[in-house]
């Protein structure tokens, strides 16, 4: 098993982040040594897909160590993180008599994450919150760094806060029931990982995902350590910077982590959230963005070529088909992300050096360009 430490300088507060195989049964213990015999009630936030799978052992295992178990299912599917589901777990909250210090804990993948942690956010002005991420995106990305959000009409993650979980439990044996489509999303995200902050562990990933290709997934040895360098690398970037300050635009800001998303949050939108999922958007978004670096000078074609290499690698991404490139970028002007009115995208000099780049740099009609060549290139 591997334990990270994840300190975060503004605040006294740093928690674990377990990374191993078969950690659902010790979920139980880790939670308490973590929170102490004052916290007496918990209360689960999972879906009916991931609580079917493992939720009478996590119940089992966290009644075992103590804790009075109420569990909530919320719908599967970002569409369902919004602030009517927020609304609906409060309640519940309320219902089972959660107190300042009981907890909330997430088991499922990131839309459960992030769903759960902003209603302990908000909840008492804010609970201890526990993840138990089931997904490869969650596990890597989506459970460490403290973001938790609602989406809104006029956007993705447009309500949300900064609130760290006391610990993260991250069991690799949940990764064997996912998906195909999970898994290329998951190594989406590994990719976008690799291309702005490692050379070394972009050119790892590739390599294990060549090695893999066409096989179920193997949880081994090797992938822990893998998954666990992948944690290791966004811990230590939220580390830098923890709340994003919005005046930072050096390399270890924490914008760089939103590489592919500018575009990949359009994407989800413009298809109300049911035709990608996050990390597929995101691949999609990377394509762009490497294609407007590489038309801006920024990055040789070489470069480039790697990039779609190592998203091809991660698996079939759905089509595109007819969104509409205006309509994309009517989207990309709404990104919570923007700055002093300009959206900031997360461009690529090599593999492994990000830049920050202001919208008011780039024309419509590269921008415009890089998205058309982008989408008909895969499509």
């Amino acid at each position: 098993m591997q334990r990270l430490q994840l300190s975060v300088p503004a605040k006294p507060i740093k928690h674990e982040i377990l990374i191993g195989r078969g950690l659902l049964s010790a979920a139980g213990k880790e939670i308490r040594h973590r929170l102490g015999l004052q916290t007496q009630r918990l209360a689960l936030v999972s879906n009916k897909k991931v609580f079917k799978l493992y939720g009478a052992l996590v119940v089992e295992r966290l009644e075992a160590s103590g804790f009075q178990v109420s569990y909530w299912l919320m719908g599967d599917g970002e569409r369902y993180k919004s602030l009517k589901t927020a609304e609906q777990a409060l309640q519940f909250f309320s219902e089972r008599g959660i107190e300042r210090t009981d907890v909330v804990v997430s088991l499922g993948g990131g839309v459960a994450g992030d769903l759960a942690g902003f209603a302990a956010a908000i909840y008492l002005r804010g609970i201890s919150f526990v993840q138990i991420p089931t997904t490869l995106v969650a596990q890597v990305d989506a459970s460490i760094g403290g973001k938790v959000a609602a989406n809104l009409s006029s956007g993705k993650n447009r309500a949300g806060a900064f609130h760290q979980p006391d610990i993260v439990i991250s069991d690799l044996e949940t990764l064997k029931t996912l998906p195909a489509r999970e898994l290329t999303a998951g190594w989406c995200e590994c990719i976008k990982q690799g291309a702005i902050g490692s050379r070394k562990l972009f050119s790892q990933t590739m390599a294990y995902l060549a090695e893999i290709k066409g096989k179920p997934l193997p949880v081994t040895l090797q992938l822990e350590h893998l998954i666990a360098a992948h944690a290791a690398l966004k811990a230590s970037i939220v580390k830098s910077d923890v709340r994003e300050e919005p005046e930072r635009n050096d390399r270890r800001s924490r914008r760089i982590l939103n590489f592919g998303h500018t575009v990949g949050h359009a994407l989800e939108e413009l298809t109300d959230y049911r035709r990608f999922r996050h990390g597929e958007a995101v691949g999609w978004g990377m394509l762009v963005a490497g294609e407007l670096s590489k038309n801006l000078g920024l990055l040789d074609q070489s470069e480039l070529e790697l990039l779609r290499a190592g998203i091809r690698l991660c698996g079939p991404l759905p089509a595109t088909g007819k969104i509409n490139v205006d309509a994309i970028l009517s989207a990309v002007t709404r990104d919570k992300k923007s700055a002093h009115g300009q959206v900031q995208w997360i461009l690529l000099e090599r593999i492994g050096r990000p830049r920050i780049v202001s919208g008011k740099e780039i024309d419509v009609a590269s921008l415009k360009s890089s998205i058309r060549g982008a989408l008909q290139k895969r499509n």
